[in-house]
């Protein structure tokens, strides 16, 4: 008898169960059941892990994404790509030009020049303050590559000094009709120079120009900082921490990948404590922009505070010896004025912030915010779809379905990046730009678009991002043609063998191509490119490695021969930290070790050009050189798409609440302090 109850109320009991849990275990559109706490949490995914959550320091997108909600810059973009106050208020540039007397020479009507006749004469031509200096001794530490610093005396002669309400690069043209079109070339600045090392003297004087420019442009920003900004942890913030920021950057110790940046500022002045002038050794267009970048807390990052560390942590005097920024714990427990705090870091699992209450602007609407690492697109959908995670950027063949999908926001735009394989230009192997040209033209790259992307990405042929006015789109991408490609090569002495690789003087053409794990499309990228060069020849084996060994191992030391990679870019025309050759050192961004002369005095004088229509024929060119020498094998631009729970809703100013809108630029997350996730669709 109590078998057969049991047999009767069991399938019963389990129904009620069901049914009960149908109505009680929550679903993607009503997360909150049982969980009220959810709706104030925003959740985020990612395939790699952060590795220094230090925005002077680091150099990879998942640590740039944290430093930005912890770290803030004096300034940044606005929704309309526009310069907009943060740590700074107001901003004003201007410039402090100086020229050096020649009274060895004489004006074009032979009149022997003096700096009281020259100021005489430009007066009656130009309306500008000038300010006569009178002779000075200078004496300086010249940096000589792979060799101590040599001490330099500049006997100085008398000097105007002309202070311009704004940045005039042609200034000093506007004085050839005064002083003549040579007056440059004929000061005698050998004579006004003494080198300690004899033997280091030519070297010297080949950058006389530069250690003794005859005319010297100093732009000048004036940045007023914000009162009542604190750091998370009370302290205030002011003008030592921004002269600091630029100190540890400048600091060869800290190994800064943004040393190139802040290379050209000449001095950083603390006016007051809330006052900061920087000025500038030549003009350099790009000056504003970096300041974009966080400022770190001098009190918790001088060497008073790594000393106090090293004690804490006891160090042995051998580690005490290198001990440096970089090896910091701030680097794992970051504290800035940014918008959110930092809680934890659990090492490839999360990132764990809370809102900063205290923040100078208006606070998010959220509460807290995780960043969790989860390496697998399909893992990180699922999730996505289950309420786990409140975003997720679709692989280009779902990219569509998402779009069609009523259920969630979705958003698609060309963004400023591009993917490509780089060739590591230290070995030999890829030192001829013809071997470069002839691997780009054995793969179809049309194909990869197609087929890999489902058309979700345009074809690239330079180092600009393709929706900025740098981008020369007159510029046809490499022809796929993998006949040429062998003919190319065969015309340098590559030839197949019996087992049919391609074989010079006892060598196969044979290299490693690496990227990182957790990139569907780089994976496929990878084994089609590998599969291209076999059906001409070339042996190329194939890794995937984790993101963090990736970077470490090695895209910093360049111990590679070539990789799969994309770079997020800025709208900025300044490439020096990627092409310039002296940015090809340990952990900076030129990794592929590229040295081209012409390229580098190009990147140069677009960095100095503050014209707009000249900027864009120098960058155009630029793009053309470079695509003319394939140091990568430019791929695409793929498009950037991203879905949202649809509860999430950005908050107005009136209170009332709107759908998430991009910028300009494409950027989704440009409001993210304004978004508040509700309990319920709005449809609900």
């Amino acid at each position: 008898m109590k078998i057969k109850i049991f047999l009767i109320l069991a399938p019963t009991l389990l129904i009620l169960g069901l049914l009960q849990s149908y109505f009680w275990v929550p679903t993607y559109d009503s997360q909150t059941k049982g969980n009220p706490e959810r709706v104030v949490k925003f959740i985020e995914a990612s395939i790699g892990d952060a590795k220094i959550l230090n925005p002077i320091l680091n150099s990879d997108g998942s640590s740039s994404r944290i430093t930005g909600f912890v770290f803030e810059g004096l300034l940044d973009s606005d929704d309309n790509l526009n310069l907009r106050a943060r740590l700074a208020t107001d901003w004003t540039i201007t410039e402090t030009a100086y020229l050096l007397v020649n009274s060895e020479a004489k004006f074009p009507d032979g009149t022997p020049i003096t700096a009281h006749e020259m100021i005489t004469r430009i007066k009656k031509s130009l309306n500008t303050e000038i300010t006569l200096l009178p002779p000075q001794q200078l004496i300086k530490e010249i940096s000589i590559p792979d060799s101590d610093p040599v001490t330099v005396i500049l006997n100085l002669p008398e000097q105007l000094k002309f202070s311009l309400k704004e940045v005039d690069q042609n200034f000093f043209k506007l004085l050839e009709p005064i002083l003549g079109s040579n007056y440059e070339k004929n000061v005698p600045l050998e004579k006004w120079i003494k080198v300690s090392s004899v033997d280091k003297r030519d070297v010297i004087m080949s950058q006389l120009a530069e250690i003794m420019p005859v005319f010297e442009h100093n732009p000048i920003i004036l940045f007023h900082l914000r009162k009542g900004v604190y750091f998370h942890d009370g302290h205030e913030f002011d003008a030592g921490d921004v002269k600091f920021t630029y100190e540890a950057i400048m600091n060869a110790k800290n190994l800064s990948p943004r040393t190139s940046d802040f290379e050209p500022i000449k001095m950083v002045e603390i006016i007051n404590s809330h006052t900061v002038r920087v000025v500038y050794k030549r003009l350099f267009s790009p000056a504003i922009n970096a300041w974009m970048m966080g400022i770190i807390p001098e009190h918790l990052l001088n060497q008073e505070a790594l000393q106090q560390e090293m004690n804490e942590r006891e160090l042995s005097d051998s580690a005490r010896a290198s001990f440096g920024m970089r090896d910091s714990q701030f680097n794992r427990h970051p504290i800035g004025v940014g918008p959110f705090r930092f809680v934890k870091w659990q090492s490839d699992e999360l990132i764990h912030l809370k809102r900063n209450d205290e923040y100078w602007d208006t606070p998010p609407q959220y509460k807290e915010y995780y960043y969790r690492i989860i390496p697998d697109a399909v893992t990180q959908e699922l999730e996505f779809r289950a309420g786990a995670i409140d975003t997720y950027s679709p692989q280009p063949h779902q990219a569509a379905r998402y779009k069609a999908n009523e259920d969630y926001q979705s958003f698609s735009s060309l963004g400023f990046a591009y993917t490509y394989i780089g060739y590591n230009h230290r070995k030999p192997l890829f030192s001829d730009k013809r071997v470069r040209t002839a691997l780009g033209m054995a793969i179809n790259v049309d194909e990869i678009i197609k087929y890999i992307l489902y058309g979700e990405g345009e074809r690239m042929t330079g180092p600009y991002p393709k929706n900025t006015q740098w981008y020369d789109h007159s510029v046809e991408p490499i022809p796929y043609n993998p006949k040429e490609a062998l003919r190319i090569l065969e015309t340098l002495g590559w030839h197949k063998n019996a087992d049919g690789w391609l074989e010079k003087e006892g060598k196969i053409f044979e290299f490693n191509l690496i990227t990182n794990n957790g990139n569907l499309q780089r994976k496929a990228i990878m084994t089609i490119a590998q599969n291209s060069w076999l059906k001409i020849g070339i042996k190329c084996q194939t890794q995937l490695f984790e993101w963090a060994v990736f970077l470490e191992d090695f895209v910093n030391p360049g111990d590679f021969d070539a990789l799969i990679l994309g770079w997020s870019m800025g709208v900025d025309p300044d490439l020096y930290q990627i092409w310039h050759s002296s940015q090809s050192g340990f952990a900076q961004l030129n990794f592929v070790g590229y040295q081209n002369s012409e390229i580098d005095k190009l990147i140069v004088k677009i960095r100095q050009e503050y014209d707009f229509a000249t900027q864009q024929k120098m960058t155009h060119k630029l793009h053309r050189l470079i695509a003319d020498d394939q140091p990568y094998t430019f791929l695409y631009a793929p498009l950037t798409n991203l879905v949202l729970d649809k509860k999430i809703l950005m908050v107005d100013e009136d209170g009332g609440s709107s759908e998430i809108k991009p910028t300009k630029s494409g950027d989704v997350f440009y409001y993210f302090n304004r978004w508040r996730k509700f309990e319920f669709s709005p449809d609900n």
